[in-house]
């Protein structure tokens, strides 16, 4: 009978926990603002082409694949600040050597947890002034996460074995993803 009882309460604790992280997140639980100091962020893919005008991806001779760090600085109200260092098929990115400071962004946190950040580059840095790349991203974990995936690459050149070339078709096709992990000092966020 004991067991019984514990069973149903056991049962019953589960969907209860549930059922309040559903409640949570529909009344809203994230916002700009859940983001805010550093974040170190991982990132892998592959850069496979051009987006031409029919829509379509134009793949390049081979796939690009991409490695990348970065650390980004949330303030808590919509933009941010970011440092990266990546690897483009096999080669350090825009031929930097050291981390590149020279970018910033903006970013979008709904009362669902999910969003948008778009990453700019600015002039001064290795990578040309105008390069961007938007994600879509799932912020979890108290805030403490975030999972991305790009949704749109803009390059500034590059050309397709079909001549699909880059002006005026900027729009790379690319299969990325990113996570973020909330920076902790000494224990505490």
């Amino acid at each position: 009978m004991k067991i019984k009882h514990l069973s149903i309460l056991s049962v019953t604790a589960v969907a209860l926990l549930s059922l309040s992280g559903s409640a949570q997140a529909a009344a809203g639980l994230c916002s700009n603002a859940t983001l805010k100091g550093p974040y170190g962020f991982s990132g892998h893919g592959e850069i496979l082409g051009l987006l031409g005008p029919d829509n379509q991806v134009h793949a390049f001779a081979s796939p690009s694949i991409l490695d990348d760090v970065a650390l980004v600085t949330f303030d808590g109200a919509g933009h941010f600040s970011r440092t990266d260092y990546g690897v483009i098929g096999g080669l350090p990115k825009g031929g930097q050597t050291t981390f590149n400071p020279d970018q910033t962004g903006t970013y979008t946190v709904n009362p669902d947890c999910t969003g948008t950040m778009q990453i700019t580059y600015t002039a001064g840095g290795p990578v040309p002034a105008g390069v961007e790349t938007d994600l879509q991203i799932v912020v979890a974990d108290d805030g403490t996460l975030i999972e991305s995936v790009v949704s749109k690459a803009i390059s500034v050149s590059g050309t397709t074995p079909d001549g699909v070339t880059c002006p005026p078709y900027c729009q790379q096709g690319v299969q990325e993803r990113f996570e973020g992990k909330k920076v902790l000092v000494y224990g505490f966020r």
